[in-house]
């Protein structure tokens, strides 16, 4: 007997992880911010902002060299998000304020099932912050880290 075989179902769908990932270029075109989306299954903590912390950490985000990255993070099956931006940004962003409106605004697209258009409007929002306070700067080519989403278990 042939059983088929079932792919799992993507976290995101190809056409919002194009969207996603379209719009980090767009919004790191206008900052020498960094901006990374990191979407999983399930968190494996209790708390979805220690585990933003850990994969910023993990994924050389505190080392950047203007110390203004920003990481959304999302675990889809635990309906668990976390914002988290490096003390820089953090600040000059607003401090709690502009991240919790932030944070906010990509709850309500959650509770709407809009998850590819969620995260792309948060990374729009973000890039604005990140080009208002860290311009685009013609002197910097590099970009620092890889624009694509990372995909956690």
């Amino acid at each position: 007997m042939i059983f088929p075989f079932h792919r799992k179902k993507p976290l995101l769908a190809p056409a919002e992880q194009e969207q996603v990932v379209a719009c980090i270029k767009e919004a790191e075109a206008k900052t020498t911010g960094e901006l990374r989306v990191f979407v999983e299954s399930k968190c494996s903590y209790m708390d979805a902002i220690d585990r933003a912390w850990e994969l910023f950490h993990n994924l050389g985000m505190s080392a950047t060299e203007r110390r203004n990255a920003v990481l959304v993070y999302l675990a889809i099956e635990d309906r668990q998000f976390a914002i988290v931006g490096d003390k820089e940004i953090y600040e000059k962003a607003g401090g709690p304020a502009f991240w919790e409106k932030a944070a906010e605004k990509l709850r309500g697209h959650l509770k709407n099932g809009e998850v590819g258009s969620g995260l792309a409007n948060c990374v729009k929002e973000l890039g604005n912050a990140m080009a208002t306070h860290f311009p685009h700067d013609p002197t910097i080519t590099k970009n620092e880290l890889p624009d694509e989403i990372v995909f956690g278990k």
